[in-house]
């Protein structure tokens, strides 16, 4: 068995372009190759959080994986992340426990912030104008920097309350390559950026669907338990796409949960990101098209990106 800490397992990450192979994950899912249960989790409120189990395994695999994941929002007022977690290996063949990766909640946050790039690249317009990120901590830098891969644009609207977060994120994704504007206003991002990003814990919607207009894209990637939302539900009925990362997760879930629940769209307007990769749906196929990516993080990931890393060792 092996034992991986964090310094070691951002080692071995950093030779490792993680994209194609979550994108593998997303189309085993929708083709039916995957065994995913129901996500397990725990909701706090004193202080605010939550804790994720997701789990799984591909039918033509080796192993299996069992991640641990949580968010504690109030961590950085301690001066602490608001992510942690580990992820644990095990053969399928015998039960035997291969690896723990003590990741602190890291590999979380990539696996999430790929699926964003991928999300990006099927369901973004050609031409984008400008980048929207509501929310400026871990998650929406990493984003960005996945987000290199399939855009060209450097130019960032985020969107924050913390006047010290925005001034760190300004800071550190310029010394990147980015042009970064910091703002307070959300009708901002909603008027000018084409390509929006949400990555927040809000329960409570922050965009709107009267701003926002022809060809914009926007990846949903906060919304992770049935109370928290980041988008008025109308935008999904505006939407000429709406894709989610799991059907069945989303219907529990996420910004298409919301939707389906206020009766704005109906259960088989979704589609699923893995059949759009491999064809059999389509994404984007013009430019004035609105197209919602909800991703709510499905285990196939943290599969993924889990035996990514081990077969470095």
């Amino acid at each position: 068995m092996k034992i991986l800490d964090l310094k070691q397992i951002k080692k071995v990450l950093s030779s490792i372009d993680v994209i194609p192979a979550i994108e593998a994950g997303f189309v085993a899912y929708s083709r039916g190759k995957a065994v995913i249960p129901p996500v397990a989790e725990m909701l706090f409120d004193n202080p605010p959080g939550d804790v994720h189990i997701k789990y799984g395994y591909l039918l033509d695999d080796d192993y299996y994986v069992i991640k641990i994941a949580s968010g504690f929002y109030d961590n950085p007022k301690l001066g602490l992340s608001s992510s942690n977690g580990m992820m644990l290996l095990f053969s399928k063949k015998t039960g035997e426990i291969k690896s723990i990766l003590l990741d602190e909640g890291y590999l979380t946050n990539i696996r999430t912030a790929a699926a964003g790039a991928i999300a990006a690249k099927y369901l973004a317009p050609k031409y984008i104008e400008c980048v929207g990120m509501v929310g400026a901590g871990i998650q929406g830098k990493l984003q960005l920097k996945y987000l290199k891969s399939v855009t060209n644009c450097r130019d960032i609207i985020v969107w924050g309350t913390n006047d010290k977060e925005l001034k760190i994120y300004k800071k550190e994704m310029e010394l990147i390559g980015y042009r970064i504007k910091t703002t307070k206003n959300i009708d901002e991002i909603e008027r000018k950026c084409n390509l929006i990003i949400t990555v927040t814990p809000s329960k409570k919607p922050l965009l709107r669907a009267r701003n926002i207009g022809k060809g914009v894209h926007i990846t949903a990637v906060g919304s992770d338990t049935p109370e928290k939302q980041e988008l008025d539900s109308t935008i999904l009925d505006k939407a000429d796409i709406v894709v989610a990362d799991s059907l069945k997760q989303c219907m529990e879930r996420g910004e298409i949960f919301h939707a389906v629940k206020n009766n704005l769209i109906s259960l088989d307007k979704p589609v699923e990101l893995g059949n759009i990769i491999f064809g059999k749906n389509p994404g984007r196929t013009n430019e004035d098209q609105i197209t919602v990516a909800d991703l709510t993080g499905v285990a196939v990931q943290d599969i993924q990106i889990c035996k990514a890393v081990y077969s470095e060792l």
